[in-house]
């Protein structure tokens, strides 16, 4: 007698709720159990960082599933506008959140749809805002989109790097070999070229200043202010070095001919990823060849690569550099969303604007506006 096929498992739906946040550091424990598959920009360790100042009007939409938790989101609601992860103040949002979006886990494509559209049914909201999203999450949300950027991320994929025989340095072109070499030797005549991480908390918040410093007289000399320029923009990184130093989520990097200081380098290590995310350089000879970015990037690489590291990752930005170094590319978007049915979104779609869709990698129809 023929046993009748055995029926999969009915998966429960997904159910989400909407709740304001009333102690944003209880929320630690539950969203450390849900952030191993996200960016370090989804960590608590850069989500949770001065959160009581940047998330004054919070909200947190929680996926469940089977009564577990499946997804979590933390928005900040602010004039009208729903802001994933930021606060939705441009001094506040200064530093700068790229790889957001919701944290999943399991069904990622149907719980981040749950969560982005439970983000439509927050009172007051009338807009979102998503900054620095991968595509998945702007077509997750829905809506139309009022403003929307694309913007490029090069990428060092060391697994490819390791294919072609480990020497980043060989898979790059002629020209930026040349480049890096010649700066190498101009620094070597000062002494052994080398990028070592700070080894304590104290070494740690020095190096940031000495990067604030370098960081800041670099700008200014071009007439602007640089990252830093803003107080909530230091002291948020003085407390997010500490933070990420505690959990070996930092990477902060002196580069050093001899004991000439060449520059700091403000990464973060991350689920196999390094994320290059700001730096401070003493300025090069007038005349000679030295390139500290170029240099720098390039021990910090190498060191990435004896690591086990996967992707070293320049964020976003069309710089010379990150294309000189990279071997790929990814893309993040900046979004701000209106209701489909709303007056203004049946506007924009009687103008031409539609929701994202299409390949992960596709450009709005209509013209990017940042």
């Amino acid at each position: 007698m023929t046993e009748p096929p055995i029926e999969p498992p009915i998966e429960p739906p997904i159910e989400t709720d909407i709740a304001p946040v009333r102690d944003l550091a209880a929320l630690e424990a539950e969203w450390r159990a849900l952030e191993g598959a996200g960016s370090f920009f989804q960590s608590w360790t850069w989500v949770g960082c001065l959160a009581e100042e940047r998330f004054p009007d919070p909200v947190l939409l929680r996926a469940a599933r089977g009564g577990r938790t499946v997804g979590l989101a933390l928005f900040n609601r602010r004039r009208g506008r729903l802001s994933l992860a930021e606060s939705g103040d441009p001094v506040l949002d200064a530093p700068f959140v790229e790889h957001n979006g919701p944290l999943t886990s399991g069904d990622p494509e149907a719980v981040r749809r749950a969560l982005m559209r439970a983000a439509w049914r927050v009172p007051g909201a009338r807009r979102l805002r998503l900054g620095g999203v991968p595509a998945e999450v702007v077509r997750a949300a829905g809506g139309v989109p009022f403003r929307l950027q694309r913007r490029p991320v090069p990428v060092v994929e060391l697994d490819a790097v390791r294919a072609a025989g480990g020497d980043h340095l060989a898979t790059l072109s002629a020209n930026t070999r040349g480049q890096i070499r010649r700066s190498d030797r101009f620094y070597a005549a000062r002494g052994p070229l080398s990028a070592a991480p700070a080894a304590t908390a104290p070494e740690a918040a020095a190096w940031l200043e000495a990067l604030m410093e370098l960081h800041g007289a670099s700008w200014r000399r071009r007439g602007r202010p640089g990252a830093f320029a803003d107080p909530f923009q230091r002291r948020f990184h003085r407390a997010l070095v500490l933070r990420a130093g505690a959990r070996g989520e930092l990477d902060l990097l002196r580069v050093r001919a001899g004991d000439e200081v060449v520059g700091f380098l403000y990464n973060f290590r991350h689920g196999g990823r390094v994320h290059a995310y700001q730096s401070g350089l003493a300025p090069a000879p007038p005349g000679s060849p030295a390139k500290p970015g170029l240099s720098g990037h390039a021990l910090a690489i190498a060191r990435a690569l004896a690591g086990g590291d996967r992707i070293y990752d320049f964020l976003a930005g069309d710089h010379r550099y990150k294309r000189s170094l990279s071997n790929g590319s990814e893309a993040l978007w900046w979004a701000e969303l209106v209701p489909e049915r709303s007056l203004l979104g049946l506007a924009l779609r009687i103008a031409g604007r539609r929701p994202l869709s299409g390949r992960t990698d596709a450009r709005w129809s209509g013209t990017d506006t940042p």
